[in-house]
């Protein structure tokens, strides 16, 4: 099909307003009044869909081009070495300039990496060093002498005790080196508003924050104001050096696009957070979308142009970032997650066209890990979206779900998003403090020989008693292993702490920030690393009979299960409710703590590919797993071959299992991966039967109280094969979802492609 130019001039009228139903958001920041009075849900299915139009192939190719010699330099296409990274700190960058109908880069460079020192300059250097670049002596100076870091900040706050947990990685992956992230501007605003109201109304709230005294609170607000203000004042600079004007509202769906995008880039070019989530922008795009078209301005193929171009824009986010980084988490993830569909709180669906088109993205240029396309999943969502979603699922792995009853119930919005993988915010309204994960697989080690690390034989936690012999009293370690999960629950949150107010101080995300209300709720995410093997290695101290192995110091290094015990995973009461107890308890002991900006604590169970990482830094443990080997990611059960590990009754136990795992007490979100067997299924000849069969597992799922899910759906010889061949250009954008995110099977390092390849390949339901 031929298509026309959308880069027209369209009549711009005085009022960009003119045809969208009235309310609150006309006198207020109030962009969820202004959607649920203007969109139009979608009920049908996908056949109203349109092929990528000429210019997306030509973009797309080019792109193809700029990744491959990405791939061959080892995930650095260029990078700056000596401009650090502000909104406005570049010239404007295109790939084709004269095909894109949404423009805007990082750079001024498709793909090249920008000078990030803010979080800290050695960890700038680190990345440029580790790929050939030059360290830029000038810069160096600059921020070591004149402009201390966030990086800086922090270990200069550390105490020894802290340190020490960080290094024997009782605590780990903290945000301690890069930025935190997870924080999501609600970037609907630039469109709907302009830039010029919103900073009118920054500075209405600068003139209320504080008192006649001036205490840190109210002084720190008030800076962060003024910073947020200019910030809006960078991104309407940086939008004119583009020749568009967001100052005023967007008058047509390409503007009300690019504008959002702005926002977004804003955030992008300044901040190297670990999550940089673009939210849920679905349904306000697509009353912009949905007025052109009844306007007679655009059709249904130029409506899927914009968007395949706003989704390759996000597809070439890239941050740079040290080998420290791409170990924890491998693929250059840097999670754009995009949040779908969702419910109203009245029970109506916020489906429309464009949640169809956004998931097209992947049928029209391919699966893709970026962006982290994220379908916010009811069994009441309208069945044509419900079976489109599930037959992307199954034919890209690169979209996860998440339970959205659980989220309205437990957020009290429909406007809820996700930050990273399965982190929970309200638009505009939460922030979050992300903080990593503690190791509690390990934390059973130090309970057993009293807070001696296992690894590096140092005594990290306080000097408990030991459990002495050649066996276990269950009740003895009980008491232990309370005692270890308090003074770690103390010492991460207080970790957090500094790393936060470090964060604030030195490394600020005024772009985000400047788009959320000024009076904002914060949560303080905090998670946990080896749930399956610590709720398996307590099975296997009460039923098991473990025999304890020593060294020649008297310090446990391995267990041996005598008898058989049940396992986490395979739909056991009682194996199930242990990985509650342990869940629930440490999460008692996260809330009992001082949280930084009185945030409210949540907890998450999740470890992305980090759970390769931090298995190499644990031990053996109870329930059968050799030291080294990676935990388990996520609330997955365990995949490990030992005698008595693994999921061993099905896809449906397994999952009945995860759903069974308290919300309440996780609500920074449970993460679940699965890969299912095409011939689990259903006959492999009959594609509709098997994307009926996984809806009505997805349904049954998400009923029962699951949170989240990533779907795979292949079996494991398809992963062999690509790992003896992975150079072969056909396997170049096979994309995989991990824990909690996707990635290029390519991309992951060997270590984690042999994780990834062992994990269970569900032949049966």
């Amino acid at each position: 099909m031929e298509t026309k130019t959308i880069n027209k001039t369209t009549e711009q009228t005085n009022n960009p307003w003119e045809g969208f139903n009235e309310g609150r958001w006309q006198h207020e920041v109030n962009t969820l009044d202004f959607i649920k009075r203007n969109y139009t849900e979608y009920k049908g299915d996908d056949s109203f869909l349109e092929e990528a139009a000429p210019s997306t192939e030509k973009l797309w190719e080019k792109l193809q081009e700029l990744f491959e010699i990405q791939h061959k330099k080892n995930g650095v296409y260029d990078m700056d070495t000596d401009v650090p990274a502000t909104i406005t700190s570049h010239e404007p960058g295109y790939l084709i300039k004269d095909e894109e109908k949404i423009v805007g880069l990082q750079t001024d460079v498709p793909l090249k990496q920008a000078f990030m020192p803010f979080g800290g300059i050695n960890m700038a250097n680190k990345a440029l060093e580790s790929n050939g670049y030059e360290v830029d002596d000038e810069m160096s100076f600059i921020f070591n002498k004149w402009r201390k870091t966030h990086n800086q900040g922090v270990f200069d706050a550390y105490t020894d005790e802290m340190r020490l947990a960080r290094k024997n990685k009782i605590i780990t992956g903290l945000p301690d080196a890069y930025g935190r992230g997870r924080i999501i501007g609600d970037y609907r605003r630039v469109a709907l508003y302009g830039i010029d109201f919103l900073m009118k109304e920054k500075k209405k709230d600068w003139k209320n924050v504080g008192s006649k005294v001036m205490t840190n609170d109210v002084i720190q607000l008030r800076e962060e104001v003024s910073e947020q203000y200019r910030a809006l004042a960078d991104m309407k600079e940086m939008a004119a050096s583009y020749g568009c004007d967001i100052s005023r509202p967007a008058s047509n769906a390409q503007e009300a696009i690019q504008w959002l995008y702005f926002g977004y880039l804003a955030a992008i070019k300044s901040q190297n957070g670990a999550a940089m989530s673009i939210g849920r922008i679905s349904a306000f795009l697509d009353i912009y979308i949905q007025r052109d078209l009844d306007r007679g301005l655009i059709t249904e193929f130029e409506a899927q142009e914009l968007i395949d171009h706003l989704i390759m824009k996000l597809r070439m986010v890239k941050f740079a970032r040290t080998p420290e980084y791409n170990q924890l988490f491998s693929g250059y993830p840097i999670w754009a997650t995009l949040s779908l569909a969702g419910m109203n709180m009245d029970g109506s669906s916020l489906v429309t066209k464009n949640d169809f088109r956004i998931l097209h993205t992947l049928t029209n240029m391919g699966p893709s890990p970026e962006p982290n396309l994220t379908v916010l999943y009811s069994s009441h969502l309208p069945e044509g979206f419900r079976t489109y979603a599930a037959k992307v699922a199954k034919q890209s792995s690169s979209i996860q779900l998440e339970n959205d009853d659980l989220l309205r119930q437990y957020w009290g919005s429909d406007d809820s998003a996700i930050a990273c993988c399965v982190s929970a915010t309200v638009i505009g309204k939460d922030m979050q403090f992300f903080g990593a994960r503690a190791n509690l697989a390990k934390a059973v080690l130090y309970a057993i020989n009293g807070g001696v690390d296992e690894m590096t034989k140092m005594q990290v936690g306080p000097r408990f008693r030991p459990l002495e012999g050649d066996s276990i009293d269950f009740d003895q370690f009980m008491d232990s292993y309370k005692d270890v999960l308090d003074w770690l629950a103390e010492l991460y949150v207080n970790t957090l702490n500094v790393i936060h107010y470090m964060h604030d101080k030195y490394a600020y995300e005024a772009p985000q920030l400047a788009l959320m209300d000024t009076d904002l709720k914060r949560t303080f995410a905090t998670g946990i690393a080896g749930i399956s093997h610590a709720a398996d290695s307590l099975m296997a101290i009460k039923h098991g009979n473990v025999k304890v192995i020593r060294d020649e110091d008297g310090l446990a290094v391995d267990y041996i299960p005598q008898n058989e015990f049940p396992t986490y995973g395979n739909d056991d009461d009682e194996a199930d409710e242990m990985a509650n107890w342990i869940l629930e308890y440490f999460m008692t002991q996260i809330k009992r703590q001082h949280t930084y900006r009185d945030s409210t604590p949540t907890l998450s169970l999740l470890t992305i590919t980090s759970n390769v990482v931090y298995g190499k830094n644990t031990g053996n443990t109870p329930d059968g797993r050799r030291a080294g080997k990676p935990l388990a990611p996520g609330a997955n059960p365990s995949y490990q071959d030992g005698k008595y590990l693994g999921e061993k009754n099905g896809l449906l136990a397994s999952l009945n299992s995860t759903a069974k795992l308290n919300y309440a007490c996780a609500q920074d979100g449970i993460s679940d991966t699965q890969t299912i067997n095409p011939g689990a299924l259903g006959r492999t000849d009959d594609e509709a039967m098997q994307v009926e069969n996984l809806r009505q597992v997805l349904d049954g799922y998400f009923d029962r109280g699951g949170y989240h899910l990533n779907v795979n759906v292949f079996g494991r010889e398809l992963l062999e094969e690509m790992d003896k061949d992975i150079d072969n250009p056909k396997y170049a954008n096979f994309t995989i979802r991990v824990s909690g995110y996707a990635v290029k099977f390519r991309d992951l390092t060997p270590e984690q492609r042999r994780d990834v390849i062992s994990r269970t390949d569900h032949t049966k339901m």
